[in-house]
């Protein structure tokens, strides 16, 4: 069977197996490109789904946003270790001394302690990003300058701010212009007059009947286009990971970013702890040892959309899945990553077992943790631990357009030293853990890279 049978064929039976409507997959291996799609953009207006469909990226988009940020530091526009407030002296937080300390690479490798982000509408005008950071004022503040990783949404919009002073151009035009079109990404938009034209992907959203509809939401709003807002395909997508695995020449002999700044961005700048996403970030990169070799990569989300994006740059191999139904494209995603690191690499990635239940750690841990935007209650009954993620009813009533549903509550078990793995659902493999205080009081949990200190 060949390579791109059992491709397809692997594909074919993983779409169908978790319900997904539409799913797109490059691979970069051996020296060539191997493209493999299955299904339709929208169960409501089914069209075949290729390597050229256009998908909403979600946080894969903070890949690009990095490589143009760290265009200017390789042209010496900006200081990795410079204050933030250097580029974008409009800054201001809750608190002023941490306004004035936060840096670019804290904000890249997310440890700027800045809550996950504020969820508002600024517009979709080019002073749309500018707004939002004028929000900034208000986000909460989770941890010192410098200090834990806490993943942040916010944090990479500001960046995106950073572009737009610096260049004195739209953050997206910036982009175009530093790295799509040098790149030769002629298949990769911000705005929604671009996208539209062109055959895209509609999210889909899981019911609570277990069908699917479209989401009404296509992606977020022009604030958020830094940190999540390009839509691309897995063509281009696997053209921008073949830039990363390479030495900073694109196809034309322009440099982009020189080869020794790629790898910099590659370097361990902070240990993440417990986390399916990677053992510790570069600059934007989650870094993650999968069988003894060293990976690079990002995960996106956003309104029934999904895709993860890998590199193993010691073995030349690339692999980009983009795929539209809410939840299950998650573990359907990667199940397509895991089978092909297998077939490709014989690289093995398997999920640590749980211990059995333990009633007194279990007492522990059980209670409510809420960031701004959503609430976690962990649970245990009948000697079983679950953890339920829900978006506050506030932010769903004050929100002007429909928000993804609520997921059921996700059987978890506990893992060595306060980390935890959910053990079955459209989460299953997902990784966390649990942080005490000085007296061992358990203070917050982690989920997704994100902390969610205790409410009760």
């Amino acid at each position: 069977m060949s390579d791109n049978t059992a491709l397809s064929k692997f594909i074919e039976t993983t779409a169908a197996e978790y319900g997904i409507p539409g799913v797109s997959v490059g691979i970069f291996a051996d020296g060539r490109e191997i493209f493999a799609s299955h299904g339709v953009t929208s169960i409501e207006n089914p069209l075949p789904v290729d390597e050229h469909t256009l998908f909403a990226l979600g946080s894969i988009s903070k890949i690009t946003t990095s490589t143009a940020l760290m265009r200017l530091v390789a042209e010496g526009k900006v200081d990795l270790d410079a204050p933030v407030r250097r580029y974008v002296p409009e800054l201001t937080l809750l608190d002023e001394e941490h306004a004035a300390a936060i840096t670019i690479k804290q904000l890249l490798n997310h440890t700027a302690g800045l809550d996950w982000s504020i969820i508002n509408d600024t517009g979709e005008g080019e002073d749309g990003l500018a707004k939002f950071v004028a929000s900034l004022a208000e986000i909460p503040l989770i941890g010192e300058p410098g200090g834990r990783s806490s993943y942040s949404q916010a944090g990479f919009n500001l960046l995106g701010r950073v572009v737009e002073n610096v260049t004195g151009q739209t953050f997206e035009k910036a982009v175009a212009t530093m790295v799509l079109e040098p790149i030769g990404q002629a298949e990769s938009f911000y705005l929604r007059d671009d996208i539209m034209t062109r055959r895209f992907s509609a999210g889909h959203e899981r019911e609570e009947n277990g069908e699917l509809s479209v989401s009404r939401i296509w992606k977020g709003t022009r604030a958020n286009n830094p940190g999540g807002g390009l839509a691309s395909t897995v063509s281009d997508q696997l053209r921008l990971a073949r830039y990363h695995l390479g030495d900073g020449r694109t196809e034309s002999g322009e440099i982009v970013l020189p080869g020794d700044v790629i790898r910099l961005m590659r370097e361990k700048t902070v240990d993440l702890r417990a986390s399916l996403l990677g053992d510790a970030h570069g600059l934007c990169w989650f870094l993650r040892t999968i069988d003894g070799v060293q990976t690079a990569g990002h995960g996106g989300s956003g309104y029934g959309q999904f895709g993860e994006f890998l590199i193993v740059p010691e073995r030349d191999f690339a692999i980009v899945v983009l795929s539209n139904a809410s939840p299950d494209s998650i573990v359907c995603n990667q199940a397509i990553v895991r089978w092909a690191l297998e077939h490709y690499l014989n690289v093995i990635d398997k999920d640590p077992e749980p211990m059995p239940y333990n009633d007194s750690r279990a007492r522990e841990i059980i209670g409510v943790y809420a960031n701004d935007a959503m609430t976690i209650t962990v649970t245990a009954d009948d000697g079983a631990l679950n953890l339920e993620c829900v978006i506050k009813p506030e932010i769903r009533a004050a929100s002007e357009t429909p928000m993804p549903q609520d997921h059921p509550p996700f059987p978890f078990g506990l893992l060595p030293g306060d980390e935890y793995i959910i053990t079955s659902g459209s989460f299953q493999g997902q990784r966390g853990f649990f942080s005490r205080d000085d007296s061992g009081t358990v203070t917050g949990i982690d989920l997704g890279g994100r902390l969610f200190p205790r409410a009760s």
